[in-house]
C-alpha cells in the first residue's frame, strides 16, 4: 500500500475527517469520467460550503498541491481526470438550489445541483431552465458551466453561457470572486463570467451560479421523418429554416445509426431509409398546431419515407426516448464508442457525412453520425474495439487526425459541447492557432500561475 502524502494529516485537522478520504475505493471513484484513461488522486476533498473550497485551495497554493475538481464526473473527454495525483475536489455535496426567482427571472444554485432537478424545479413554478444536456438526469450544473455544456435545444435557446448572469470563483490562491450578478444586463467591465464558462476547471472553481429562467413553453409538438439518404434530410433542415421557421430542435441521425437502432426492440419505428431528422417546435398552443401543420405540409412535399406526427407532450416524450436509444444501440454493437462532438457550418453536414462515409472505408472503423443538425453539432463517433488496446488506440487516433483537420480546414471546431480536456489535447494547439495559444496561457499564467488548477489537461 501506498505511503500517503505528509500533507494529508494537516489537510484533515483543517477541513474534518468526515471530508476527507484516503480510502481506496474512493479515489477509485474519482480517477476517471466517462472516457477511457484514468489516473486515481492522492486524496479526495468533499466540499460543503465556498469556505471549504477556499481553504483548500489556498492550502494546496502553500504547499504546491495539484487541485482538480470534480462535479458528476459524466463527462466525455477527461476533463476530471486527476492525471498528476494531489486532491481531488468534489462538489457534489454543494447540491442546494439557493433561491428560485421567476419575479426577477433568476435561480441561484450550487455547482452540485443536476440539471435535471433544476429544470423540474423552475417548470413546477411555470418557468424553464432550457440547455438539455442528453446526460441532464445525472450531469452537475458545476459540469455544465465547465465545459458548456450545450443539448438538442441550442438551435433556438442557446448554449449554458446564455444563462450564466453571475458567478462565484474560488481563485487559485483561496481567494473568492463575484462577477456578473442577478440582472439580465450588465456591462460593469470584463466579462469575466464568461471567462470562467467553458474554462474547465483551469481558471478557478466554481461554487455559486446565478443562472437566467425564462417561462415555460405551454405546447410543444414534433414530428419524425426518415428519408432515403442524408442530403435529403439536411436539405429538409435548410427548407425548414429558410421557411421562417426556428424548431426548438432539428436532430438528424445517419444510416449507421438507424441499422443499430432497428436491431433494438421498437425497430419497427423505422421505415427504410438513410437518415432520420426530428423536429421540434414549441410556445403557445395554438402557435404550435398552426405551425405543426405548416411543417408536416413542408416535408410530406419533400417526399421521405415515412412521417410520425407527435402533438402533444407524451407522443413527444415517446419521440425522444427513440432518440435517447441510439447511443445505447450504438453501444449494443459491442463496440467501444469514441463521441467527437465536433461542429460545422450547417452547409458542411453532407460533406461531413460523406467524409465519415469515407474515412469508415478507408480505415475500416465504423462510423455513426447523429446529433443537432440545426446548429452543425454533429456527434462523429468512431466504433472501436478495445480502447487500452495500443493497437486500436493508435488507429483511433489516426482517424482522429483527419477528422478533425478535415473540420478545422472546412470552417469548424473540434468540440462544441463536451469540453477539450484530455481527449482533444493533441488538437488544441492547431484549432487554437499560434497566438491563440499565447493568449490562452497568458490568462492562465495570470489565474493561475503555479499551473495548479486542473493540471495536465490542454494548457
Amino acid at each position: 500500500m501506498q505511503t500517503p502524502p505528509g500533507w494529508i494529516d494537516p489537510l484533515v485537522r483543517l477541513l474534518g475527517a468526515d471530508k476527507c478520504s484516503i480510502v481506496g475505493e474512493v479515489l477509485a471513484e474519482h480517477a476517471a469520467d466517462k472516457w477511457r484513461l484514468e489516473h486515481p488522486p492522492e486524496a479526495v476533498v468533499f466540499a460543503e460550503s465556498t469556505a471549504d473550497v477556499s481553504s483548500v485551495l489556498a492550502f494546496a497554493a502553500r504547499h504546491d498541491i495539484p487541485v482538480t475538481t470534480r462535479g458528476a464526473g459524466v463527462g466525455y473527454v477527461g476533463g476530471c481526470v486527476p492525471v498528476r495525483g494531489g486532491i481531488a475536489l468534489s462538489v457534489m455535496r454543494m447540491n442546494r438550489i439557493l433561491d428560485l426567482r421567476p419575479e426577477d427571472g433568476v435561480a441561484v444554485v450550487q455547482p452540485g445541483v443536476i440539471t435535471g432537478e433544476l429544470q423540474r424545479a423552475a417548470r413546477a413554478v411555470g418557468w424553464d431552465y432550457p440547455p438539455d444536456p442528453a446526460s441532464l438526469a445525472e450531469c452537475s450544473i458545476g459540469g455544465n458551466i465547465a465545459t458548456n455544456a450545450g443539448g438538442p435545444r441550442c438551435l433556438k435557446y442557446g448554449v449554458t453561457r446564455h444563462y450564466v448572469l453571475g458567478l462565484e470563483v474560488v481563485l487559485a490562491d483561496g481567494r473568492v470572486l463575484r462577477c456578473g450578478g442577478r440582472v439580465h444586463k450588465n456591462k460593469t467591465g470584463f466579462d469575466l463570467v464568461g471567462l470562467f464558462t467553458g474554462s474547465e476547471g483551469m481558471l478557478g472553481v466554481v461554487t455559486e451560479a446565478t443562472l437566467r429562467l425564462i417561462p415555460k413553453p405551454a405546447s410543444r409538438a414534433m414530428l419524425a421523418a426518415v428519408f432515403t439518404d442524408i442530403a435529403s434530410a439536411a436539405a429538409a433542415v435548410q427548407r425548414i429554416l429558410d421557411a421562417g421557421h426556428l424548431p426548438s430542435a432539428l436532430e438528424i441521425a445517419d444510416g449507421f445509426t438507424l441499422e443499430a437502432a432497428r436491431r433494438r426492440p421498437g425497430s419497427e419505428a423505422f421505415a427504410a431509409g438513410d437518415a432520420h431528422l426530428m423536429v421540434e417546435i414549441d410556445g403557445r398552443p395554438a402557435a404550435v398546431g398552426a405551425e405543426l401543420v405548416e411543417l408536416e405540409h413542408l416535408l410530406v412535399g419533400l417526399a421521405p419515407a415515412s412521417l410520425e406526427r407527435a402533438p402533444d407532450e407524451a407522443s413527444c416524450e415517446r419521440l425522444w426516448q427513440v432518440r435517447r436509444g441510439f447511443s445505447y444501440a450504438l453501444r449494443d454493437t459491442g463496440l467501444t464508442k469514441l463521441n467527437e462532438d465536433i461542429v460545422v457550418p450547417r452547409s458542411k453536414l453532407v460533406e461531413l457525412v460523406e467524409f465519415a462515409r469515407r474515412l469508415q472505408e478507408e480505415t475500416g472503423i465504423p462510423i455513426a453520425c447523429f446529433g443537432h443538425a440545426g446548429d452543425g453539432n454533429m456527434h462523429t463517433n468512431l466504433m472501436i474495439g478495445d480502447p487500452l488496446d495500443p493497437a486500436v488506440a493508435r488507429q483511433a487516433d489516426a482517424a482522429l487526425d483527419r477528422l478533425f483537420d478535415w473540420v478545422l480546414a472546412n470552417g469548424g471546431a473540434i468540440t462544441g459541447e463536451h469540453g477539450v480536456g484530455l481527449a482533444k489535447q493533441p488538437w488544441i494547439h492547431r484549432a487554437l492557432g499560434e497566438t491563440g495559444m499565447e493568449v490562452h496561457l497568458a490568462i492562465k499564467h495570470a489565474l493561475d500561475p503555479r499551473g495548479l488548477l486542473n493540471p495536465g489537461k490542454f494548457l
